[in-house]
């Protein structure tokens, strides 16, 4: 309004003075409008940048005048059409932004990000009404957070003109003070109701004010002293004698309780009282001083840690819930959840304090409406607020409310909305008077069991591609409920026939579940019906089934019944038998098969290596272990072998220069034959003296790195690696590691000068260096560390991370950054690439919170990225399976061990026996080997196999018997 007013001011002077044509004036005045709208806008926009609606002109230096010398210098530098044409375009931007944001709002109403957009360009261009609109829509959804209630109230406070908008405003400040606890809200919720201390009951209503403020924020050690000094100056100001005491009264409570500048306020209270502080003043100051010592620690702590220090709050919390004192309890929760309002755990544990304890309705129901608003994805939260509703006796309507809204909060599982529906058909369950034949509780319930299935068979199976029951776990308690409370048994028989051809025939515990309900609620004929399907269909423990119908027929059946269940299960059970025994004949055949293409890969490379070895001279046969290692090597060939072959063709020692020239192609070969594969094995011998050993001192592992994946063809590694690791600090020495010929093994010692600068570098795992990521790791002996893993990425559940798989190899990270941020705050990105640095076509995407990342889950599973369909999950990797020692699989009765026991790449080439031949004793396995097999008893086999165990004593005197 003082803008407008500003502006109108300056409009006289912005006329032309002299008398200009009809044209000219409507030109002028245009371009009046123009910088008018111009003017309002930038100091709208300096105003809310600085200090808000409460900006001072005069304090800032900024007078009327100086607005209206604005508006002459920029009529005079430009001329009304560029200001027309400049206003015009960004106008119009902002109205096709607002748009965008609007249709994005229909699309998503819990886009938080979107709201907060809307917002900024609604007030940026002063639509006023729209502004309200959409910031009280926001509120309904989330929870808004300090500034953004600070900006909305500072608004309506420079606008409110009469009582009617003072009211107004002071609906907004109650709204606030109920998202979180935020001092600065109170303190001005106070200090705006002082402003209306003239109208009717302003005193009182002030009072109000502090005191609850008190209550709330009172207790705060570092931020609770600005409201007592506030309380204590309103009271000082009114020039009354029955005040005095109550400024005496504020100084009381304020010096019993545990705050920080204790001291000052002692201080002050001795200087302005004319009598001296009581004893029992002096007493519980002295007390609360006490405390303040215990609890500084936790404070300190919390100064000295950045946000969000949840880790320092959780401390804190299990101080106070030792302490026992609710109303600190209850502040440090809320202090806490200030920061971390998006942690579900925490929300759950301040609810479920809240239950047990203080059962205070309003301020629990409370706790549990805010708790879903900031965490809306988290179905335990929705869980618990419809039990704590019903605890309280909420209106059934209101608790059906809540639930509707549980139902479009967007879960990321389809397990989630399972259990919702659960807790919602449990409590209609509970409101069901079973007494009565029909009301219309029951009909309710059962109408809503009616909907719990085809909600999941259609709008949960539609988005996961699941129900998230396989079990049928709706159905069978709808099955129970009908079987034992409405004595319904065929309804009950409908539910499970439809439970069993939703394919759960097949296992045994749907079938017994189903028998132990008619033996409970039916007759025996049914009884005896179940357990015969359940015979011919169960796949999973059909011997369990079996014994359960012969139990029933011994105990009630005719001879003729028990003769018919012999017989079913005697057929069953040889079935079942007959199908095992060719499942394991195939599983069999499946390994000889393996084991004969092993044999047909050992033999091929036999045979190419001998073919190598004829096409090449004598003499010049490379090391066995550079040919094993190129058989072993990348298809691609970019890592070469770690071992080179020696150069063998010198010339003979003492030879004559022109030698060659006189000689023929005999003597050539004698020169080479010369060296005998003795005389090469010592010259490599000579060059592995002659290589500078790399020693490493384990004490200095906590300041080195290990830098592995290096690409083997990188020269002077040290030289290029020095500047990359000296951006974390002084690097004090660079050790890579060489082959006996002197080439690079791609890896090296990185050794700092400090620890800091070591744990700085391991952020330069997975760097990419000449086209292969750099893999750092710490410096840990894994001889006295065996279970030390350098995997530094998560294997658990993180509901805020993406999985993406699909992508193609050609996507880079740029492109899909851009494809993420759609839809919301992207912390992270990594795409995975294999050792060599090439994409495998997988990303992981890290996003603020889980709600923005099952918003994406919605909007990119089944995207299409350059002709590839990408597929979108939260991320939750599957369980590393932690591979068996070869002992614990063998077994005597197994004829053949699969080739995959033995790792990656089957079973070692070199399988040297340690123990001396004379020792070496024929099992019996071996010679049935030989000789054909035959079968032997598990445990004759075991004990032949097993030889005794022997010292070293017992070794010395076989060896000296020979």
């Amino acid at each position: 309004m003082a803008t407008v007013a500003a502006t109108s001011a300056s409009e006289p002077e912005t006329e032309p003075r002299g008398g200009p044509k009809a044209e000219e004036e409507e030109d002028e005045v245009k371009a009046a409008k123009t910088r008018r709208k111009v003017l309002s806008r930038a100091v709208a926009t300096a105003t809310y940048k600085t200090m808000g609606p409460a900006w001072n002109r005069q304090e800032e230096g900024v007078s009327d005048s100086d607005g209206e010398e604005y508006a002459e210098a920029s009529s005079a530098e430009s001329s009304p059409g560029e200001y027309e044409w400049e206003y015009d375009e960004e106008e119009e931007k902002n109205q096709l932004e607002i748009e965008r944001l609007e249709e994005q709002l229909s699309i998503n109403i819990y886009d938080y990000n979107c709201h907060v957009d809307l917002i900024r360009l609604l007030r940026l261009e002063g639509e006023l009404t729209k502004v309200r609109m959409a910031r009280q829509k926001m509120s309904e959804i989330f929870p808004l957070t300090e500034e953004l209630w600070l900006e909305w109230l500072h608004d309506e406070i420079s606008m409110a003109m009469d009582g009617l908008d003072r009211e107004h405003v002071y609906e907004l400040f109650e709204k606030a003070v109920k998202d979180y606890i935020c001092p600065n809200i109170w303190l001005e919720y106070g200090q705006y109701s002082v402003g209306g201390i003239g109208q009717k009951g302003g005193l009182e209503k002030v009072r109000s004010v502090f005191e609850r403020a008190l209550s709330s924020v009172g207790l705060h050690m570092t931020k609770g002293l600005a409201i007592w000094e506030a309380y204590r100056e309103f009271e000082s100001a009114i020039v009354e004698a029955a005040r005095l005491e109550k400024i005496h009264s504020l100084f009381r409570r304020q010096l019993a309780i545990p705050l920080y500048d204790m001291e000052a306020t002692f201080a002050e209270y001795e200087e302005w009282s004319d009598n001296p502080v009581p004893e029992s003043v002096i007493q519980n100051y002295s007390k609360a001083l006490k405390q303040l010592e215990k609890y500084k620690p936790y404070e300190d702590a919390l100064l000295q840690a950045e946000a969000p220090r949840l880790a320092e709050y959780q401390a804190y919390i299990d101080f106070e819930m030792k302490t026992g004192d609710p109303a600190r309890i209850q502040l440090i929760f809320e202090r806490a959840l200030v920061e971390n309002c998006l942690v579900p755990d925490l929300w759950i544990r301040y609810s479920q304090y809240l239950d047990r304890q203080l059962k205070v309705k309003d301020l629990v129901l409370s706790v549990h409406s805010r708790a879903v608003r900031n965490c809306p994805w988290t179905v335990a939260l929705w869980s618990r607020y419809l039990m704590a509703m019903e605890r309280h006796g909420v209106d059934h309507g209101e608790i059906s409310v809540t639930f509707e809204k549980a139902l479009n909060a967007g879960f990321i599982q389809a397990t989630d909305y399972v259990e919702i529906w659960q807790a919602y058909l449990d409590y209609l369950r509970r409101r069901v008077d079973f007494g009565q034949d029909s009301s219309k509780e029951l009909e309710e319930l059962r109408s809503a069991f009616t909907r719990a299935l085809e909600y999941l068979q259609q709008e949960v199976e539609e988005r996961f591609n699941e129900s998230g029951d396989p079990s049928c776990v709706i159905m069978q308690n709808w099955a129970r409920i009908e079987a034992r409370l409405c004595n319904n048994m065929q309804k009950a028989r409908e539910l499970w026939d439809n439970i069993m051809t939703k394919g759960n025939a097949k296992y045994a515990n749907m079938w017994l579940e189903y028998y132990n309900l008619e033996r409970a609620h039916g007759d025996t004929q049914h009884c005896r019906k179940a357990l015969h399907r359940a015979v011919q269909c169960t796949s999973d423990y059909p011997e369990h089934v079996c014994e359960v119908l012969l139990t029933m027929e011994r105990t009630e059946g005719t001879l003729e019944d028990w003769d018919t269940a012999v017989q079913k299960t005697e057929t069953r059970l040889a079935r079942v038998k007959e199908q095992r025994m060719k499942a394991a004949e195939k599983e069999a055949a499946l390994v000889q098969q393996e084991e004969e293409k092993a044999e047909q890969r050992k033999r091929a490379r036999a045979e190419k290596k001998a073919l190598k070895k004829k096409k090449k001279p004598r003499g010049a046969d490379r090391p066995r272990e550079e040919e094993d290692e190129q058989e072993w090597g990348d298809d691609d060939g970019e890592q070469p072998a770690k071992r080179r072959r020696l150069e063998n063709s010198v010339a003979l020692a003492g030879a004559a220069p022109g030698t060659e020239e006189d000689t023929g192609l005999a003597e050539k070969h004698a020169a080479v034959d010369v060296e005998t594969p003795s005389k090469q094995k010592e010259k490599a011998a000579a060059l592995k003296r002659d290589m500078p050993k790399v020693p490493h001192d384990s004490s200095k592992d906590s300041i080195t790195v290990f830098v592995s994946n290096l690409p083997y063809s990188m020269g002077e590694p040290e030289v290029k690696l020095r500047p990359l690791f000296e951006a974390c600090g002084e690097v004090a020495e660079i050790r890579p590691i060489f082959s006996n010929r002197g080439d690079f093994r791609g890896y090296c010692y990185v050794e700092f000068k400090d620890e800091k600068s070591a744990l700085q570098a391991l952020e330069l795992d997975r760097k990419s260096v000449e086209g292969r990521p750099m893999f750092v790791s710490p410096c840990v002996d894994k001889s006295k560390n065996p279970d030390f893993k350098v995997f530094r990425y998560s294997t658990a559940l993180e509901k805020h991370k993406l999985f993406i798989s699909g992508l193609p190899f050609s996507c880079t990270k740029e492109e899909l950054e851009d494809i993420c941020k759609a839809h919301g705050t992207v912390k992270d990105l990594r795409l995975v690439t294999n050792r060599a640095g090439k994409p495998k076509g997988l990303a992981y995407v890290e996003y603020e919170n889980e709600s923005q990342a099952s918003q994406a889950v919605m909007k990119m599973d089944g995207m299409t990225i350059k002709e590839n369909v990408i597929k979108v999950a939260i991320s939750n990797p599957p369980q590393r399976k932690v591979p068996e020692k070869p002992e614990s699989r063998k077994t005597a009765g197994s004829p053949m061990v699969p080739r995959q026991m033995y790792g990656a790449r089957g079973k070692g080439r070199t399988q040297l026996s340690l123990l001396p031949r004379a020792l070496q004793r024929p099992t019996s396995a071996s010679g049935q080997a030989e000789n054909g097999p035959a079968p032997h008893p598990a445990g004759a086999t075991s004990t032949a196999c097993e030889a005794p165990k022997m010292s070293n004593a017992d070794f010395a005197k076989l060896l000296l018997r020979k």
